[in-house]
């Protein structure tokens, strides 16, 4: 098992602290690190308490006691009572500024709220029916037994009221009328309710945690709030989610394919230092159209249905698009029956046939909707939605039916749809603010009966707030460009006159053509410009392939990258092929993926891949944007902050730091058994923290812990086996910087409020046992950072015609940080907009420390985290996330290409089991040559 070797830090280096005193960004006081006993007070029964203070001045690096902290984490696991990290102080860097903030001031009820539980019999499982059952019961209850109060509804097992009920238990008889989807037949059905007193819900802690007391979040507290102002809005709009939605707030817009996008809006209560906060965001999403299913049908298809026969693969995608959706029938006039769509039949409507009665006496449905309702079918030559169930299918002519209004599609969107989709969605700030606020005086909460009876209102004005501009930092770049030093401007320059700081060099490449539409000459001359590029970017690039440009079919692909691979390594003679430029057509299905997985998991060949447009039309800007992805996947680096080259990023040049990087992505709706995908990337250079290795594995499907930080088996020979992402990145930091990592830093990508606890408990913990496998009393302190970009806060200029406070986008300046009013009242968090927008409305990134043994102040990780989004490897621009993160999203996205398809033979039998049971299939190996560089840019 290798080991790290451990020795005193003073015998890796000797660093004086004074260069720390004269940083261009920040003024720092060494704090020594504190010891384990110093950040958790264990309790007897095992629960893990943050202290949450500052400790002492020192400089002396104590090491950590993992074993303690393992067997704690481990014990805690269920524990509900983990402090996270406290804020330690206020940032004070930067230029300061006002912006405003789609928060809305809301005042909560003085007195506690009653909790009563629910039991609807016949049970029902639909919280939409259940709600139907509570509106009517409300209704025809509230004047007598319910004593006035007008309670809110979960649409489970939960009522609340502003004061109690006049009973304790009480039994309500509720009739329901509901149409059948099977049959179209309205019905009506007799309910029991029963309304149990449960508790009282106690506002006490949302107060307290609101004025800043430290004390747990009072998440059914909130919860209440969040129901009692959702009630009304969810009769009057279409909840989907967290979001409402209708096709009143803006008129719905065609996206194609018989679809159209609603305007809607996202609604949160959240607890934030001004008080509780009503969180409202604009949101689009995609319905289906309301037409006649057979202009539906036409539209999906994009061609002439009503005179041509569908084939069978037409047939399938309709079946695939209308599988669930409702319709009403328009044949008879007045009666507009409403079915589900079970399926679609495989023959012509001319062909249909039925039993008309138990006698199996036969009727075609043309005879039959001719002579029943008198209504002659056109369109016989399309085949027939069935609906109902398997036991009575009914069939009904497509030209019949009409698509209920108010039903979101949930399948997937295509290329054009996702395009159409986003230029209705995109919004400049100014017009994205006055939407929010039309929104706000629409929903009209100080007219909400719901709101009034529970005593909440909710201020009408955006919240405004002080937040700060960070300085941006200055770049280094190669001595021998004319530009050696850069401070960027607004968040964004460009390559002209400055050569990379570390040019990779690449001996040996060659260029596939995939596309029919680039001649041979074309792909030549773009080779020798992309080269030409290359070598003014700084990098040293051999001007000829190894051998001529090799010609391909897309469906050619693993044949045509082992000849190129193979008749290069016979020409150089044992010598290994660097470099692969492969063209691609600009639709190419599944060609970029099964090109990156062979390369990257079977060949060992780093690729750059390119699409025929750009080839056909040469850009210097995408030359230039290609060269700064392949010198870094050759080994490069593109620029280093100047902080790290003089020793003066605080609590990163002071020791051996590793900073990782961790996402998980999984599939996408309605892939039921496709694997999850953990990402880890590390930064492998020190002090320039700036080229990161990563690794990937596979995972049970949507699972977010991070299986594979750490690993350890029995082997029969060597006997106790420690492996694992985590463990393989440090040893690979030692190899690379003869330095074992001191201090680590993780930031951790995609991970909602519900489950920081759980995840900082499971991967702490993982990252204690990789450290203490690699040599017993190694634990460098950690911090661990979740960064969050899927929320809806978002921050708006607070004037914005002040030219002087805006980008060119009209959005905030990239570098303005916010860690006052709209974040959390007790916890270490803030919001950064590291980026420059480019179009539409600047989102913020979202920063939780949740542990820091580090001792970072505000200004500290602020503007660290500020820093890093300028050394982003593939533009030149600062970016919205911390680079670590954005390249664990990266690379966990590549991963999903090497998934392999479910046909195989023995996939079963190589699938491994997880510790939960679940059967996951591992991902091929990444081949050494390709995970110690950038591959996944």
């Amino acid at each position: 098992m290798p080991h790290i070797q451990m020795r005193d830090p003073e015998e890796n280096h000797v660093i004086s602290r004074e260069p720390l005193k004269a940083s261009m960004n920040l003024k720092k006081s060494s704090r020594r690190i504190p010891k384990i006993e110093d950040s958790l007070e264990v309790s007897k029964k095992g629960e893990v308490m943050r202290n949450g203070k500052r400790r002492g001045k020192g400089n002396k690096v104590d090491r950590l006691q993992g074993t303690k902290l393992e067997s704690t984490l481990s014990s805690a696991t269920p524990c509900k009572n983990l402090m996270f990290h406290g804020r330690p102080d206020y940032g004070q860097l930067g230029t300061k500024c006002m912006v405003k903030a789609n928060h809305f001031l809301a005042e909560i009820p003085g007195s506690d709220l009653s909790h009563y539980s629910v039991k609807i019999e016949p049970e029902v499982t639909s919280p939409r029916v259940n709600k139907a059952i509570m509106i009517q019961l409300v209704k025809l209850h509230r004047n007598s037994d319910l004593g006035m109060r007008l309670p809110v509804y979960d649409g489970g097992r939960n009522l609340y009221t502003a004061g109690s009920l006049p009973f304790t238990c009480k039994e309500f008889t509720v009739k329901l009328v509901d149409g059948d989807e099977a049959t179209g037949i309205v019905r009506e059905q007799m309910f029991k309710v029963t309304i149990k007193f449960e508790a009282v819900a106690s506002m006490e802690q949302l107060r307290n945690l609101v004025s800043g007391k430290q004390v747990d979040c009072p998440q059914e507290a909130i919860r209440i709030i969040d129901i009692v102002l959702r009630e009304i809005m969810a009769q009057r709009y279409i909840p989907v989610g967290r979001s409402l939605y209708s096709s009143n707030i803006k008129k719905p817009m065609s996206i194609g394919g018989g679809l159209e996008s609603w305007r809607g809006f996202y609604q949160s209560i959240r607890p934030t230092q001004m008080g509780l906060s009503l969180n409202i965001d604009m949101s689009t999403t995609t319905f289906i159209e309301p037409l006649p299913v057979i202009d539906f049908v036409a539209q999906l298809l994009g061609k002439d249905v009503y005179s041509r026969p569908m084939s069978d693969a037409d047939r399938i995608k309709v079946k695939k698009a209308l599988r669930g959706v409702k319709v009403e029938v328009t044949h008879r006039g007045n009666v507009r029956r409403k079915y589900r769509v079970s399926g679609l039949t495989t023959q012509p409507t001319r062909e249909l046939i039925f039993p008309l009665d138990e006698h199996m006496n036969m009727k075609s449905v043309v005879e039959y909707f001719q002579e029943m309702y008198g209504y002659m079918i056109q369109y016989k030559h399309l085949p027939c939605l069935q609906v109902g169930n398997q036991k009575k299918v009914n069939y009904l002519p497509m030209e019949a039916c009409k698509i209920v209004e108010g039903q979101r599609y949930t399948k997937g969107l295509n290329e054009k749809q996702i395009t159409s989709l986003l230029k209705v969605s995109c919004q400049r700030p100014y017009d994205q603010e006055m939407d929010i606020l039309q929104t706000i005086n629409q929903n009209g909460y100080d007219q909400d009966p719901f709101a009034k009876e529970f005593g909440i209102t909710i201020d009408s004005k955006l919240a405004s707030i002080e937040a700060r501009v960070l300085p941006a930092p200055w770049l280094k770049y190669n001595d021998t460009g004319k530009e050696k030093e850069f401070l960027p401007q607004v968040g964004q320059w460009n390559m002209m006159n400055k050569k990379v700081i570390n040019g990779s060099i690449v001996r040996y490449w060659a260029c596939i053509n995939f596309s029919r539409n680039v001649q041979d000459s074309s792909a030549h001359d773009f080779c020798q410009e992309l080269v030409q590029m290359c070598q003014i970017c700084g990098m040293e690039f051999n001007r000829d392939p190894v051998i001529p440009i090799y010609s391909a079919r897309p469906d050619q692909v693993k044949k045509a990258l082992k000849y190129v691979y193979h008749a290069a390594s016979t020409k150089l003679e044992g010598k290994e092929l660097e470099l692969l430029i492969a063209i691609l057509p600009n639709n190419n299905g599944s060609l970029y993926g099964d090109l990156k997985r062979i390369c990257e998991t079977d060949l060992g060949l780093i690729s750059q891949c390119c699409l025929a447009k750009h080839v056909s039309k040469i850009s210097r800007q995408y030359l230039a944007n290609l060269s700064l992805k392949i010198n870094v996947k050759m080994g490069g680096r593109n620029t280093v902050l100047l902080d790290a080259l003089s020793w003066r990023i605080p609590l990163v040049s002071d020791i051996p730091t590793i900073i990782f990087g961790a996402d998980v992505t999984h599939p996408e709706c309605g892939e039921d058994s496709t694997p999850s995908i953990a990402a880890v990337v590390a930064s492998q250079d020190w002090p320039e923290v700036t080229k990161y290795a990563g690794l990937v594995c596979a995972q049970p499907h949507r699972q977010e812990l991070i299986q594979d930080l750490f690993k350890s088996w029995q082997d029969p020979q060597q006997g106790t086996v420690a492996g694992g992402m985590i463990r393989e990145l440090l040893l690979s930091f030692k190899k690379a910087t003869g330095q074992k990592p001191l201090r680590i830093i993780f930031y951790r990508d995609g991970v909602s409020e519900g489950q920081f606890y759980q995840v900082l408990l499971y991967e702490l913990d993982a990252i204690r046992k990789a450290c203490a496998s690699l040599e017993p009393g190694y634990q460098p302190p950690v911090t661990f950072i979740v960064v969050q970009k899927r929320h809806h806060t978002r921050l708006f200029p607070s004037n914005h015609n002040d030219r002087s406070s805006i980008d060119k986008s009209g959005n905030i300046l990239p570098g303005t940080v916010v860690d006052t009013k709209i974040c959390h009242p007790t916890e270490f968090d803030f919001f950064l907009c590291s980026h420059a927008g480019i179009q539409g409305t600047s989102r913020p990134a979202h920063y939780h420390i949740l542990w820091d043994e580090n001792n970072f102040s505000a200004d500290e990780i602020q503007s660290l985290t500020n820093n890093l989004c300028y050394t982003y490897a593939r533009c030149t621009r600062s970016v919205s996330v911390v680079p670590p993160a954005y390249y664990a999203h990266l690379a966990a996205y590549r991963a999903r290409f090497y998934i392999e398809p479910e046909a195989s033979e023995n996939a079963k039998a190589r699938c491994t089991r997880t510790t939960n049971g679940s059967c996951v299939r591992p991902l091929p190996a990444l081949k050494e040559r390709v995970k110690s560089v950038m591959f996944y840019c």
